[in-house]
């Protein structure tokens, strides 16, 4: 007895996305982190065997490239998410070590709490993106990133995205991404079932963003848990996010699976799984996170294997 033999005719039958398939997606749940062929040669998921390791690698890693682009004297675009968000204290720290002047940095949050029409909170709202980077990064850095080169996704700033990018990259800016992956594995908030609305997979690749996008309930109860401890009726129903049509030109990416709740349980360890072994598919928006150069750091026990428990 499972989801399977008994959704039918249940409260969950038409629940999940019509492109996915249950059976497939139990089966990456199997796999454990090994390789597949459709991934790129330089995808490489890290693993952490606890928490701060996992924040200090993955923050490590973010200064990394902004250390790099700066010494080969190449600007930086680099795209953000507010979650996770440990491993902006140890970027900052790296790069206050190194002395690192981000000056050639240009960062573009991914996403952002909206309502229908995109209309987003207020910047000094503790619940922002926006103030959780000032907080958790920006402020944190001795020589730091401009604010006329910070980029938050707002109704009139998001559609900018697409020609600052490309600008950028005319110019020989390196594009990285920084991610994490959703309990619907969506990349920011780019869910699985917008997949419905475009003819194509080279459509749906070329989406550069939405406002005001419609978020699934698993998202709204992930971001409950994680972001509003449990408290459902904090958490916007809509949102302004970044499509594939920009995290999809990354040139390297990072990201962070860290979705352990302890006891051994978790929330992630399906998504993650899945982002890995499915294949690519716009019903699964982070299958397509396998085909980027970049690396992937994950909590160990996210990888299996998921099994029921009695804790």
């Amino acid at each position: 007895m499972d989801f399977m033999s008994t959704v039918k005719g249940s409260l969950l039958e038409n629940f999940y996305p019509q492109g996915w398939d249950m059976a497939k997606i139990d089966a990456c749940c199997e796999m454990g982190v090994k390789r597949e062929d459709f991934w790129n040669e330089k995808f490489n998921p890290i693993e952490c065997t606890s928490l701060g390791d996992f924040d200090t690698l993955m923050g490590h890693e973010i200064a990394q490239q902004i250390k790099l682009s700066r010494e080969e004297g190449r600007k930086l675009a680099i795209i953000l998410p507010v979650g996770p968000m440990g491993m902006y204290r140890w970027a900052a720290y790296f790069l206050n070590e190194w002395k690192i002047n981000c000056d050639h940095v240009t960062t573009f949050n991914m996403d952002e709490w909206a309502d229908a029409e995109g209309n987003t909170l207020d910047s000094t709202n503790p619940a922002s993106f926006e103030y959780s980077m000032k907080e958790a990064f920006f402020n944190k850095l001795n020589e730091t990133v401009p604010e006329s080169q910070r980029n938050f996704a707002t109704k009139e700033n998001l559609p900018t995205y697409p020609g600052k990018i490309a600008a950028l990259k005319a110019e020989g800016a390196k594009l990285v991404l920084v991610y994490g992956i959703g309990r619907m594995c969506h990349i920011a908030f780019w869910e699985p079932h917008f997949a419905a609305d475009y003819a194509s997979v080279e459509e749906w690749k070329a989406a550069p963003y939405r406002i005001g996008a419609k978020l699934h309930p698993l998202t709204i109860e992930q971001n409950a848990l994680t972001s509003f401890k449990s408290r459902t009726t904090l958490v916007p129903c809509t949102a302004n996010t970044i499509g594939p049509g920009l995290f999809l030109q990354a040139d390297y990416a990072i990201g962070g699976a860290d979705g352990a709740l302890g006891r051994g349980m978790g929330w992630q360890g399906m998504s993650f799984l899945t982002t890995l072994h499915y294949g690519p598919t716009p019903w699964i928006t982070s299958t397509f996170i396998p085909t980027l150069p970049g690396r992937l750091f994950y909590l160990k026990e996210l990888a299996g294997p998921l099994n029921a428990e009695c804790n």
